[in-house]
């Protein structure tokens, strides 16, 4: 299996993309956002950081690089596309996931651990979690408030689009446990087709004991199983 990681001016996570996916088989190449080209890969990443500066509106510039059209017809075929923090701002300012990510509701950048409920796990993302699994991942953004109309959260929930919820360590979804205000306590989405997934949380930095877990390993093992 092959993937390419995007990389736009200001990312800070795509070396750490690409250390995960080498490490899991997953023959990484480092694509630059200006290309107008995919290699031939099964697995798009556009890692996290902060494109653009976040100048205009998060992933706002970056959804418009000439690269983003690739990845759109890349994903059209049934191609996967995983979109992290700044990556899944870029897939909704893209059209590719439905919703907007927000200021945090407490107008701060947070940078901790969270826990996260698998609330699908029959993606290709997914696969190697079970559903209602805790697990433990990192995030670090400013603007991880997910929201969407009341029909675009109906629709995401009868399509099981939701794949990752804010949670305690129980597994409880409260108010308690949302680190930004996001509806629903959403921390990943998927689109109708289950072959692009944005995640505001970093599971790439949680794929290593070294680095202090290993929950967000799997999601990359999944993709290579």
């Amino acid at each position: 299996m092959k993937s390419a990681v995007i990389v736009f001016p200001a990312s800070n996570c795509d070396r750490d993309a690409k250390t995960v996916l080498a490490a899991t088989g997953l023959n990484p190449a480092m694509v630059w956002h200006r290309d107008s080209e995919l290699p031939k890969v099964d697995l798009v990443v556009l890692p996290g950081g902060f494109s653009y500066g976040d100048y205009l509106r998060s992933g706002a510039m970056a959804a418009h690089s000439p690269i983003m059209q690739e990845v759109k017809k890349h994903a059209q075929r049934g191609g996967l596309v995983l979109g992290i923090c700044n990556g899944f701002q870029v897939l909704t300012e893209a059209g590719l996931l439905p919703g907007v990510l927000m200021r945090n509701a407490k107008l701060k950048f947070v940078c901790r651990e969270v826990y996260l409920r698998v609330e699908n796990n029959a993606t290709p993302f997914t696969r190697n979690y079970k559903s209602g699994q805790v697990i433990n991942v990192p995030i670090a953004h400013h603007d991880g408030n997910y929201f969407a109309d009341m029909a675009t959260l109906k629709s995401l929930q009868d399509n099981s689009q939701i794949v990752f919820s804010y949670c305690d360590a129980s597994g409880d979804i409260n108010d308690a446990a949302n680190p930004n205000g996001s509806q629903m306590n959403i921390a990943g989405i998927c689109n109708n087709a289950k072959n692009v997934l944005g995640m505001m949380p970093h599971p790439e930095r949680h794929a290593e004991a070294l680095l202090g877990g290993v929950d967000g390993k799997m999601l990359f093992e999944s993709l290579a199983a």
